[in-house]
């Protein structure tokens, strides 16, 4: 009888890398867990993925790359001069959040560590609702990407995205019939105690339970604003209420970047 598949997760600690793991670890692979510190805004991310990992009893390890931060100019996440950017990721001002190459470094230090482990697989949540405005998230590039992991090493390691086809709402449902602990997830660029509810990941993890029709366990600031679906299944943030219902501080509305 063959040995379980050893792969190797690229883990954010958010709710596809998480609900990615749970998924792997029921088909039967041998999981690992990777996070990654590039100096993010966001590095509570990795506090999340560390309990998770624990929790759920699979091996977690940091690549602190925190020395490449400065490399990282002229994204939000990266650079504590740009803001965080609120609303939808159909709006233009979302490539602020795009940090260079970020999937490929992290991917890399993720082959690295399968090489070493002679590991079979590296696996990550890319997914049908991933957005045109991040490049490294385009299937073309990670089939070119999967190519050069193939030839990497005498040990060949293959890329897996098995939710390549499916949207953050079927994700979300998938994740939620696995018991994945949604609350203990994290999404949120800002990287505050709460999520703030209006970034772009805020609003596509909300819009994602309302479409699922799951309750969303997430503990969001008091100030997010109101979003419901239109009848395309498409999120609608109304900036004049916040998610309570109550009127909006006028300097939290749209435009207005205080959440950090």
């Amino acid at each position: 009888m063959s040995s379980a598949l050893k792969t190797v997760v690229t883990f954010s600690g958010g709710l596809d890398s998480t609900t990615l793991m749970y998924y792997l670890a029921k088909e039967g692979h041998q999981v690992m867990a990777l996070g990654v510190d590039y100096g993010q805004r966001h590095r509570v991310e990795l506090v999340h993925a560390k309990g998770i990992a624990r929790d759920f009893g699979v091996p977690y390890e940091i690549a602190d790359l925190r020395g490449i931060v400065k490399l990282l100019g002229g994204s939000s996440q990266t650079d504590p001069t740009v803001p965080v950017p609120l609303g939808h990721y159909a709006e233009e001002s979302m490539k602020q959040t795009v940090v260079p190459n970020r999937n490929m470094i992290i991917l890399a230090v993720a082959t690295a560590w399968a090489i070493s482990e002679h590991a079979d697989n590296v696996a990550y949540a890319a997914h049908a609702g991933d957005h045109a405005i991040y490049p490294d998230c385009r299937p073309i590039f990670a089939d070119a990407l999967a190519h050069a992991i193939d030839l990497a090493d005498w040990h060949r390691v293959q890329l897996i995205r098995p939710f390549l086809k499916k949207t953050k709402a079927d994700i979300v449902r998938l994740g939620g019939g696995l018991g994945v602990p949604f609350g203990q997830t994290w999404s949120c660029y800002q990287g505050s105690e709460r999520h703030c509810g209006a970034c772009g990941t805020c609003v596509e993890r909300r819009e994602a339970f309302l479409v699922a029709d799951l309750d969303d366990p997430t503990n969001y600031e008091a100030a997010a604003p109101w979003l419901e679906l239109d009848s395309d299944g498409h999120a609608l943030i109304d900036w004049s209420r916040t998610t309570q219902g109550k009127p909006m501080p006028a300097p939290q509305r749209q435009g207005v970047q205080t959440f950090a």
